[in-house]
């Protein structure tokens, strides 16, 4: 039996997408390969998510709430030792960028400790970094209710790598008022749905190249 746990974050996401976007995004892509995989024979579940991670560049906008990278790692790891001792395998499917040294930090130990766990991230290619684009177009096709489209506006669009030193001395709102990384105004729901197609087909072949954990 194989674990899949959504991790997400509890962060802004612009003046347009629910503070659980991250989550959502993860759940949906955990849930999504599962339902395939079971139907291929493949025994897997889907835990609930994680819904809170390491989102400290985001703090200083309302209602974004961060345990940091320790508290996530330790959250990570505690959970995979106690799923290990009767699951065959953990995966960690991962929506939030900033969760990763966590997870790849955690992740290392327990597979020292011998534990057949890893971790996957839900990255679209050519996708923009923050409620942009691509996740108002995922969260369009998941939740349309949960998207204000009239509130969308371009924030920064500069690319990551451009950004991504500022982003960690001094946070997301010093490049990007708005809190937007990227320009979701020319989202749609069929683009959402295209991506998480994309995004479920990569978590299952990753579960399927670990179907001898099984």
């Amino acid at each position: 039996m194989v674990v899949l746990v959504p991790v997400g974050s509890l962060e802004q996401h612009g003046p347009h997408l629910p503070l659980a976007t991250d989550t959502m995004i993860a759940d949906a892509v955990a849930h999504g390969a599962a339902d395939r995989l079971l139907a291929a024979g493949v025994p897997v579940v889907v835990a609930p998510a994680i819904g809170y991670g390491a989102s400290g560049e985001h703090e200083d906008f309302p209602g974004t709430i961060s345990i940091g990278h320790a508290a996530l790692r330790l959250l990570v790891v505690e959970c995979a030792r106690s799923a290990c001792r009767w699951a065959t395998g953990v995966v960690f499917v991962n929506g939030h960028g900033g969760n990763v040294a966590a997870l790849q930090d955690a992740v290392d130990q327990l597979r020292r400790e011998g534990r057949q766990v890893i971790w996957h991230a839900c990255v679209p290619p050519h996708g923009d970094a923050h409620a942009g684009r691509t996740e108002t177009s995922l969260v369009w096709h998941l939740a349309p209710g949960a998207v204000a489209g009239d509130r969308a506006e371009a924030g920064a669009r500069a690319p990551l790598p451009e950004l991504m030193l500022r982003l960690r001395r001094d946070g997301v709102r010093a490049v990007a008022p708005n809190g937007v990384l990227g320009d979701p105004t020319d989202a749609s729901s069929h683009e959402g749905e295209l991506l998480l197609a994309r995004l479920v087909d990569d978590l299952v072949a990753v579960v399927r190249d670990v179907h001898p954990w099984t």
